[in-house]
């Protein structure tokens, strides 16, 4: 059995959590210079303990920090690697209906990973984290290409920029194994959107061909994570949008499933599968290593009702058509707050949604 499988879990999750109301107003006072930036983390410190044991409580056996000192699910590891800015915008991104607050990337400078502040957040979950696997997430880097502005007068080869985003990301990933993280998990939405015919369409627009996208950011994932250390798994989670319950793009995984499942050497996908957006299981007959497993994310994170148990057990089994049952597990499609705003459920909702993952599970895996 390969080293890294017993990161696998049949019941998991993806990693962001609703921000408490304790850490919501930490930040208001620390923006009104209120409290300090160690004030601030003191109070990060408590509510992510507290969060990393309702997670064990529920049966979890993989916990995350729910992202709870970032803002954001990616600038804000993007913006803290070298030659990476964040900056104000007049907009921000647009979901269906609604809208983020202004905020984006750019490259000024030549890419590297030096003294990255997550290594220290990562450290504090690791030391809490006591018998249970302490999970990483961070972006994954074709997120960097397709989020951020690139001066050309800093890369004016393209290929010089996706070299130098995978040693990166090499650096990135030898670093956190270093401070003890077993499973990283990398978050893409890049992947969804070269699904969407509206999205491609705004892609070439863009000057962007999305066929080469494809090519583009697998020979770069493949690059940053080669050479890892075999007991550590690496995972990706590909979603289409998440931001206080709403999404972006639709269409199903087939565009690109031959490049996923049999071109890019990654452990486990976690993949959205909570709504008819995300189509059939048909693009996991691409599935034939039987090392790679599927996380199925058939619980959605967007709104609180529980799913029938029973209708997430007959598409479990309808996906093990095309996988074999025991290479598959079951998530929330997506992470409850991949912004600090969350979706629209509470707390409560969260946790009962995280304990129907764990049930259903049990039950499916005996």
């Amino acid at each position: 059995m390969n080293q890294t499988n017993k990161f696998f879990f049949h019941a998991d999750q993806v990693g962001s959590l609703l921000r408490s109301e304790a850490i919501k107003q930490a930040r208001l006072q620390k923006a009104a210079g209120e409290i300090t930036n160690e004030q601030l983390r003191q109070i990060e410190n408590e509510e992510i303990s507290r969060i990393v044991e309702k997670q064990k409580e529920v049966g979890l056996q993989a916990v995350t920090d729910g992202e709870f000192r970032r803002a954001w699910w990616h600038f804000d590891f993007l913006e803290n690697l070298t030659g990476v800015e964040g900056y104000d915008t007049e907009t921000g991104i647009q979901f269906h209906q609604k809208q983020t607050k202004s905020h984006a990337i750019k490259v000024t400078s030549k890419l590297d990973f030096v003294d990255h502040p997550m290594l220290e957040d990562f450290k504090f979950l690791q030391s809490i984290a006591g018998s249970h696997t302490a999970k990483m997430t961070i972006p994954s880097p074709s997120m960097l290409h397709f989020r951020g502005q690139i001066d050309k007068n800093v890369y004016p080869d393209q290929d010089e920029f996706f070299h130098d985003l995978a040693i990166t990301y090499k650096k990135a990933i030898a670093a956190f194994y270093d401070a003890g993280c077993r499973y990283l998990q990398l978050d893409d939405t890049s992947w969804a959107y070269l699904c969407s015919a509206e999205q491609k369409e705004l892609l070439l627009a863009r000057g962007l061909n999305p066929e080469e996208l494809q090519r583009l950011y697998a020979r770069t994932i493949n690059e940053a994570i080669s050479g890892r250390p075999d007991d550590m798994r690496i995972t990706m989670h590909i979603c289409r949008g998440n931001f206080r319950s709403t999404w972006i793009s639709s269409g199903g995984y087939e565009p690109v499933a031959e490049t996923l499942f049999e071109g890019l050497n990654i452990d486990s996908f976690f993949l959205e599968y909570d709504s008819e957006r995300a189509g059939g299981f048909e693009p996991l007959r691409f599935v034939k290593r039987p090392d790679l497993q599927i996380v199925l994310g058939l619980i959605t994170s967007k709104f609180g009702e529980l799913e029938d148990p029973e209708a997430v057990k007959q598409r479990i089994n309808e996906a093990s058509r095309y996988v074999p049952l025991e290479q598959l597990g079951l998530s929330p499609q997506c992470g409850f707050a991949s912004t600090e705003e969350g979706n629209l459920l509470t707390e409560e909702q969260q946790w009962a949604k995280l304990r129907h993952v764990v049930e259903i599970a049990e039950d499916v895996w005996k």
